[in-house]
């Protein structure tokens, strides 16, 4: 604690100012130490990738399309299916056969967990080859 002098009776008045120099001083120096530290903690590790030279899968001549809605209704193909008939619908389009791949398609509103549900209705039915279709997008600059 600080102190001073009383000019009329010369005693040591107690001093109720408070000095903030010396916190001042110390939160300067914990500035530069983190401006000087910041910069080490962070990673920055340049990779050359290669470049991917594969040639897209080609596309069947009759794909099978399954869509799912915005108000989760499915669609084979352009026809409304109802989720009892699903799998003997899309048994009937791909003629049994459990290899063909199946494009699947979702409304960008479409809720992960719904698009899960399809997908496992979609496995259920025996098809394992699921494969998401989405807009191709130019690439941002």
């Amino acid at each position: 604690m600080a102190g001073r002098l009383s000019e009329e009776s010369g005693e040591l008045a107690e001093n109720s100012e408070i000095n903030v120099t010396p916190f001042i001083d110390v939160m300067l120096v914990l500035l530069i130490i983190f401006m000087v530290a910041a910069p080490l903690a962070t990673v920055d590790m340049k990779v050359d990738l290669p470049q991917s030279v594969a040639k897209p899968t080609p596309r069947e001549d009759k794909p099978v399309f399954v869509t799912l809605k915005a108000d989760l209704t499915l669609a084979i193909g352009n026809e409304e299916t109802a989720r009892e008939a699903f799998s003997s619908e899309l048994d009937r389009i791909t003629n049994g056969n459990k290899e063909t791949r199946v494009l699947l398609r979702a409304d960008r509103l479409v809720d992960y967990g719904d698009l899960m549900s399809a997908m496992n209705l979609i496995q259920g039915a025996g098809y394992s080859k699921i494969a998401l279709v989405g807009l191709e997008a130019a690439p941002a600059r």
